[in-house]
């Protein structure tokens, strides 16, 4: 069952707060659609935050999964989940699972598939529904065996979809399409598969290539937070810029940083073209000035930015689908994405190149001024041999 309006719903933090209502509470009120009052909305629930709680593999043990949360590291157990579940009255929601990062050895990703089958198994058996809206967990950390074997076991149960964890732990990109095929290939096409913890838009372009359909990301929280608006290029249907080419000092031709001090008094919007509130209403210049001193409003227009952005990247990708053409979408935004980046290597190697030879020369003119005339000729020589390639070091060493 899929959502055009569907909201992730963290349970761990309903379970670990003091402050959040009881789950009876919540079951009394009629749920999570009555307490909110978001009717025409679906709601997704998972026993992840990938903000605050990340699961603790090391705390986790046979009877249920750790988290590190404020309160303190706390551990649930399939049968208060299953409580959870069934006061929250979520229209999907993901079974717990054993996730575990990708430099753990092969016994603990044994134990951590037996885990999470086990754990499936006993939410099945709580669920009145039996299992009509559990997405299936499915890890295996980085080994390609014990992925294949966990997806085929979870494919087995009677489950709506499935929940591809343990990504963004520590694997490397490159190792990330034999796992996700390891993965789908034992997946029905016909259920829905949901991942967690990749947000880069090459990420997300590997996952739409291997079959993934819904994604979980906490991207555009931290781009915000840190003061970066999205400006990577798209396509001519979004409206915004073809070929941003931010300043060196301000972002890496995907992202710009507004914190710079080269934003202070640009009155251009943050991408030009863009539809969004924050790029029709404000300018550079403000939102630097906000993010200096401060002020919450900063990060709301960021969000709004980026949220519009990055959805924007999505539609294509949609709309890539629909023609028949994403692989060359996907080839062609990857493309252009790296001669980006290999530019900004270039202007990066060149601005720390004039910098340096600035700092050598006003080295050189302060020796000279400030010593006789013989000790001066003398500390010219380190100076044109830094220049010539022996770093900066050797100016240090003979001053």
């Amino acid at each position: 069952m899929l959502f055009s309006l569907l909201v992730w719903v963290t349970v761990f933090q309903e379970f670990c707060s003091l402050e959040c209502p009881s789950p009876k509470t919540i079951s009394s009120i009629g749920g999570l659609h009555q307490l909110l009052g978001l009717h025409d909305y679906g709601f997704a629930a998972v026993a992840r935050d990938s903000l605050v709680s990340l699961p603790d593999c090391q705390g986790t043990n046979r009877m249920g999964a750790s988290f590190d949360a404020p309160s303190g590291r706390r551990l649930l157990k399939p049968e208060e989940y299953m409580e959870l579940m069934c006061s929250l009255k979520p229209n999907i929601w993901a079974s717990m699972a054993d996730e575990v990062p990708a430099w753990v050895s092969e016994k603990r990703n044994v134990t951590s598939v037996d885990r999470t089958v086990r754990w499936l198994d006993d939410c099945i058996s709580l669920d009145p529904e039996n299992g009509a809206a559990i997405l299936g967990a499915v890890v295996g950390g980085s080994s390609l065996e014990q992925r294949r074997r966990c997806a085929c076991e979870v494919a087995k149960r009677n489950v709506t979809g499935f929940c591809i964890g343990g990504f963004g732990l520590g694997e490397d990109m490159e190792e990330r399409p034999a796992l996700f095929n390891a993965v789908t290939d034992a997946l029905p096409k016909e259920k829905v598969r949901y991942i967690c913890g990749l947000g880069l838009p090459e990420e997300v372009l590997q996952g739409v290539h291997a079959g993934i359909d819904l994604f979980d990301t906490t991207y555009i929280y931290h781009l915000t937070i840190g003061g970066f608006a999205l400006v990577f290029p798209l396509d001519d249907g979004d409206g915004s810029t073809r070929d941003s080419v931010p300043h060196h000092e301000g972002g890496d031709f995907t992202k710009i940083n507004l914190r710079a001090t080269i934003y202070r008094k640009d009155t251009s919007p943050l991408v030009e073209g863009c539809s969004c509130y924050a790029c029709q209403h404000h300018t550079r210049a403000y939102i630097n000035h906000l993010l200096n001193v401060h002020e919450m409003l900063a990060q709301i227009l960021l969000e709004i930015h980026n949220t519009h952005h990055y959805l924007a990247f999505f539609r294509l990708i949609r709309e890539a689908i629909k023609q028949g053409n994403f692989e060359l979408f996907r080839t062609n935004f990857i493309a252009h994405r790296r001669n980006h980046l290999v530019r900004f290597e270039t202007s990066m190697v060149e601005v720390l190149s004039d910098k340096r030879n600035t700092y050598l020369s006003v080295a050189g003119r302060r020796r000279r001024s400030s010593q006789s005339p013989a000790i001066a000729e003398l500390c010219c020589q380190p100076v044109v041999e830094a220049v010539e390639g022996k770093g900066r070091s050797t100016v240090q060493g003979k001053c």
